[in-house]
C-alpha cells in the first residue's frame, strides 16, 4: 500500500506561482509513476503532469507545458509540482497519484492506484 499526502495549495494572483508537494509513504518501492491531476467543479479530472519514480522521464499536458514543472526528491519520497505563470483556468483541486503498474507513463486517472487527498489551488485577482 502507498499513502500520499499533498500540500501547498492556496490562493494566488494570475501570473503568480505555487509549489505543490506530495509525500509518499508505505510501499514506495512499488511505484512506477507519480502523476498530477486536477479537477474543477463540474469538470472531469484531467491529467496535468507525471514523472517516473526512477529516472528523469516527465510528461505534461499541453495546457501547462512551459509553465509547470514536476520533480522528485527520492530521499524524501516526495514529488513536487512547481506552477508558474498561473492562470484563472488553472483553478482546481489538484491531486497527486501513484501508479504501481510497470511500464509506460499513463495520463488517465484509471491508470493510477493511489491518490492524495487533494489540495485547492485558486487563481484569482
Amino acid at each position: 500500500q502507498v499513502q500520499l499526502v499533498e500540500s501547498g495549495g492556496g490562493l494566488v494572483q494570475p501570473g503568480g506561482s505555487l509549489r505543490l508537494s506530495c509525500a509518499a509513504s508505505g510501499s514506495t518501492f512499488s511505484i512506477n509513476t507519480m502523476g498530477w491531476f486536477r479537477q474543477a467543479p463540474g469538470k472531469e479530472r484531467e491529467f496535468v503532469a507525471a514523472i517516473r519514480w526512477s529516472g528523469v522521464s516527465t510528461k505534461y499536458a499541453d495546457s501547462v507545458k512551459g509553465r509547470f514543472t514536476t520533480s522528485r526528491d527520492n530521499a524524501k519520497n516526495t514529488v513536487y509540482l512547481q506552477m508558474n505563470s498561473l492562470k484563472a483556468e488553472d483553478t482546481a483541486v489538484y491531486y497527486c497519484a501513484a501508479d504501481k503498474t510497470w511500464g509506460q507513463v499513463t495520463m488517465t486517472p484509471g491508470g493510477y492506484d493511489y491518490w492524495g487527498q487533494g489540495t485547492q489551488v485558486t487563481v484569482s485577482s
